[in-house]
Formats: C-alpha cells, sequence, structure tokens
C-alpha cells in the first residue's frame, strides 16, 4: 500500500496532509502527484470526487517558493468551485509560507486587488475575472510556472474557451500546464495540442470512479407520473440532505416549486441567479435549513457537502461522464450515500449505455406502495406525538378545548381529527399507473396498439419484439400477436406494460422512421368497417386475420 510519504514531499506538506485525515492516496492522486512533481505536463481525466483536487494541488504546494508574485495559475469554471480548491490548497500549505487567494466576479474587485497586492503565490479563479485582472493589469503572469485548468470540459461547456486561449498566451512557454476533465472533446483535445507539451496522459477506470459506497438504483416511471413518483421515493427514504439534478433551468424551477408546495424543504440553484442568491441557497443547504437542493450540472459543479446522503436523477444525465460525476456528490467523506434516477420509458436505452460505460448494472426497484408510505408516516406520526408529550411542555391550553369536545364525540375521533388536520398535507400521493386505453379489440388482459409503419421501414416481428423488449424491460415471449402490413403494424401487450410501451414507442423512432402509436379501435362487425384517420390505410386487409 502506498502512503503520501513514499512521495518526495516537504515534511511540512506531509504533516497537512495528514491533518487533512488522508491516510492513503487516491488513484488519480498516486499517478499524479510523482509525475507532477517531475515537471512534465498531464492531462488528467477524472470526475469529482475522485481526489483530483488533491491530485494537483499538493504538488502545486510543494513547488511554490515564498517570493512574494504570483507563480500558479488555477482556473476553474465556477465561483464554487474556485472557493472550493482555494480552500483545499489552504490546508495543504497550513505549514508552509505560501498564500492562495480565489478570485471570481461577484466579489469585489478592490478587494481582490488589494490583496493581490499583498502578495499571493496562488491564484484561483475565473476565466472572466481573472481577464478583467489582467487587462488592469493588477494581475501579472510573467513569473507564472504552473497552470491548472480544473473541470476543463465544464468551462468549454459554458463558453470559456477563447478566454482560456488569451490567458495562456499571457504565460511563458516555460511553464508546466495541468489539465483535468471528466470528458475529452475535440475543443479540449485541440486545446492540448497547441498549449501543452507532451503532456502524459493520467485516466483512472470507471470501477475506480464508482466508489463502492455508492449504492445505486433506478425507478421506472410513467413520464405523466414523474412528480408522484418522486414525492413518494422522497417519503419513502430516510434523507439527510439530497441534490436533485433536472437537465434544465426551466426544469429546476418548477421542480421546486412543486416540491414546496406539496411541503418538502427545497430551493433551486442554476445560472440564472445571482451570486447573492446562489451564496444564500448554498448557506441554506450546508445548515441543513433546506432537505434538497435543486440543480442542473453546470450549477452544482463545485458543491462540495460532506453529509449529502442522496443524489437523484430526476433527468437521466445527458452521457455517461455526466452521471458519474452526479453520483459522485454522495458518498464522501467515508459516508455511505445512496445514487437514484429516474427512468421513463423512452430513457431505458439510456441507462442501458450508462450501465455499459461503468461497467455495472444498476439495480431497479418498485416504487414503495402507496400502503408502504402511509405506515412509514403513521410511524413519523406516532413517534411526533410521543416526543411532545415526553417534553413535559405545559399542554393546558388545550385541555378546555379537548374536554368539551369529551361530551359528544368520542376521544379516539377527536384525536384522529386533530391527526388529519396537521397530516392531511403530508399524505401520500396516489399514483395512476395505467392510461384508459378503451377498447381496442385485444385478447383478455392484453392492449392493442397501432402503429404507422410496417414492412416499408423493413419491420419484422423479431426487431419489434427485441426494441420492446429494451425499451421496456419484459421478456418477448409476453408481447402477444403482431400483425406487420406493408405501411400499418397491430401489436398487443399485457395491459401492466401498456403504458410503458405506449410511452416508449410514441414518437419514436424505428429503423430512421418516425412512429406514431395509439390505442387501435375495435374490430368492427363486417358489415360495419370504420376507421380512423390514422387507421385509414389498415382497410379491409387487417381484417382477413
Amino acid at each position: 500500500m502506498q502512503i503520501f510519504s513514499d512521495f518526495p514531499l516537504h515534511n511540512s506538506i506531509i504533516k497537512a496532509i495528514h491533518d487533512m485525515g488522508f491516510e492513503e492516496p487516491s488513484p488519480i492522486q498516486a499517478s499524479c502527484i510523482p509525475t507532477i512533481l517531475e515537471g512534465v505536463d498531464v492531462i488528467g481525466q477524472a470526475q469529482t470526487g475522485t481526489g483530483k483536487t488533491a491530485a494537483f494541488g499538493i504538488p502545486v504546494i510543494e513547488k511554490m517558493t515564498t517570493a512574494p508574485h504570483v507563480q500558479a495559475l488555477i482556473l476553474t469554471p465556477t465561483r464554487e468551485l474556485a472557493i472550493q480548491v482555494s480552500g483545499e490548497l489552504k490546508k495543504i500549505s497550513k505549514y508552509k509560507r505560501v498564500k492562495t487567494l480565489p478570485i471570481y466576479g461577484g466579489q469585489s474587485i478592490g478587494h481582490q486587488i488589494r490583496a493581490l497586492k499583498q502578495g499571493v503565490q496562488v491564484v484561483i479563479g475565473t476565466p472572466g475575472r481573472i481577464l478583467d485582472h489582467i487587462r488592469r493589469k493588477t494581475l501579472i503572469l510573467q513569473n507564472v510556472k504552473m497552470v491548472v485548468l480544473d473541470e476543463a470540459d465544464e468551462m468549454l461547456d459554458m463558453g470559456f474557451i477563447d478566454d482560456i486561449e488569451v490567458i495562456l498566451q499571457q504565460v511563458s512557454n516555460e511553464r508546466q500546464t495541468l489539465l483535468f476533465s471528466a470528458t475529452m472533446p475535440p475543443e479540449i483535445k485541440k486545446l492540448t495540442h497547441r498549449y501543452m507539451q507532451n503532456p502524459k496522459i493520467i485516466s483512472i477506470n470507471r470501477s475506480e470512479v464508482t466508489a463502492p459506497l455508492i449504492d445505486q438504483a433506478y425507478y421506472k416511471v410513467l413520464e405523466k407520473n414523474k412528480l408522484e413518483s418522486l414525492c413518494r421515493i422522497l417519503d419513502s427514504q430516510e434523507i439527510e440532505l439530497g441534490i436533485i439534478f433536472c437537465r434544465t433551468k426551466r426544469g429546476v424551477d418548477e421542480l421546486s416549486e412543486a416540491l414546496q408546495t406539496r411541503g418538502y424543504l427545497t430551493d433551486a440553484l442554476h445560472g440564472d441567479l445571482s451570486q447573492i442568491q446562489r451564496d444564500k441557497v448554498m448557506k441554506s443547504f450546508r445548515d441543513s435549513s433546506i432537505e434538497f437542493l435543486i440543480a442542473t450540472d453546470v450549477a452544482a459543479r463545485g458543491i462540495d457537502v460532506e453529509n449529502v446522503s442522496h443524489v437523484i436523477n430526476y433527468d437521466i444525465p445527458q452521457d455517461p461522464e455526466s452521471y458519474v460525476h452526479r453520483i459522485g456528490r454522495t458518498g464522501r467523506a467515508g459516508r455511505k450515500g445512496l445514487a437514484i434516477t429516474l427512468v421513463t420509458p423512452r430513457e431505458m436505452k439510456h441507462l442501458r449505455s450508462i450501465e455499459l460505460e461503468i461497467k455495472q448494472p444498476i439495480p431497479a426497484k418498485d416504487l414503495p406502495t402507496l400502503e408502504e408510505i402511509t405506515v412509514r408516516q403513521k410511524e413519523n406520526w406516532k413517534n411526533q406525538i410521543a416526543e411532545v408529550i415526553e417534553r413535559g411542555e405545559d399542554q393546558s391550553l388545550f385541555y378546555e378545548v379537548v374536554e368539551s369536545l369529551t361530551d359528544q364525540y368520542e376521544l379516539k375521533d377527536i384525536a384522529s381529527a386533530l391527526l388529519r388536520i396537521a397530516y392531511s398535507d403530508s399524505l401520500p400521493l396516489n399514483i395512476e399507473d395505467s392510461y384508459d386505453f378503451g377498447e381496442t379489440g385485444a385478447s383478455k388482459g392484453m392492449v392493442r396498439f397501432f402503429m404507422n409503419v410496417g414492412r416499408n421501414v423493413n419491420m419484422s416481428p423479431q426487431n419489434l419484439i427485441k426494441e420492446i423488449s429494451e425499451l421496456v424491460g419484459i421478456p418477448g415471449k409476453a408481447i402477444g400477436r403482431i400483425d406487420i402490413f406493408e405501411k400499418f403494424t397491430f401489436l398487443e401487450v399485457p395491459e401492466d406494460v401498456a403504458p410503458f410501451v405506449y410511452e416508449a414507442l410514441r414518437q419514436s423512432r424505428i429503423n430512421g422512421a418516425r412512429v406514431n402509436l395509439e390505442p387501435a379501435k375495435p374490430r368492427p362487425p363486417r358489415e360495419k368497417r370504420e376507421y380512423t384517420p390514422n387507421q385509414d390505410r389498415a382497410k379491409r386487409e387487417t381484417y382477413k386475420k
């Protein structure tokens, strides 16, 4: 087993690392620290939660001198990440006379100018504010010998790539450049070719990223019941603090408002918030004034809160790398964590691609039933009532009300009515799992659908069965009769999975063709053959079957 003292580090750094509670280096640290100390350029591919800040922070502090000028520049995509990295570096430099300074928008530039004049060795900042100081000539980079680009792919996504190039052109070519990124899109690769010299690539595999302390699960939900399904999951879990991810800023606002309406303590975090608003939200989250932080991927970059017990993907992430990055927000500092993903039928293929990337299956779970949630809530109510009684607080204010009712009503009815008043808003929501497809002319226990494609898109019963099985997760033999014609198809599926088939296939594509799926009309008697607009192409041929 490798330990930090195995590296050629000064005793002051080793002592600080010990104080931070680090026992052994993570895989990215074990690979990066000695390589960076050699002075070569490094490309590190790693996600949040792998210890990459210390992977570059330890050698950066080790290589700093006490000369009162900027010797290292670290660029980050967000203010939160700049503050986080600065805090980590301050801990590492605890016993060494090295000053670090975070620079970001939203803070007084005058304060930053005064701090720079006092002399700092390491500047950590966002590209926009760094450029402001360069133009004002309040940040001089001529003595910088190390540049770190942290979360490079996120800086690309946020439109900072041009700013980064301008900044790199201000630094000596003799510098050492370190780039860390969860993914390596083409634009980042071009950046490495242009501004790095023979970089050594260090990456860690997915099994090291998805730490065993992070339990993972997914729930298959209907799109129309997604919010109610989420509430049922939240009510079934013991959650200390949770981060719920949405794909868009609008989605964050809508979900936060919907959960607040249902009594959950939530707040939203996304790029449209002012810095003051972001600070307020994060303070509330850190001190547990809110239970759930609803956030977009970009807004959540740099958030490092140790007691996050749950990460919930309300919207499945766009790519496997983002999934790994999200779930790294929980299971911090040796704690247990749970990552939950809500998956609609049309997203099942996307989930499978994530499983392939992380090289492990994500277990499926059934939504908690109404009865299970009710039992849990009853227990919580009993505990809350017992706690009030055991505290011995003065209840005399309410005695008269109770006594005046006991002459007319049973005591248990009075108590039950009070419980209903107190807890009616927290009763679990009923989820209607079925669409009303009506009579479709299917066999008993089945639902029959009409599709607007057939042999004209090279569709066969075998590939249609495979498509449905992959999307809905049912065995192919459960699918009933399939009638494929030249330009349309009829198929039967079991009633219990029909809603998932409907959501999975409608407005999807099969062999490149847009699919329209709708409940079939029942077969009319031979003397009455009526067709809907979308089914008139079926004509008499359909009923020969």
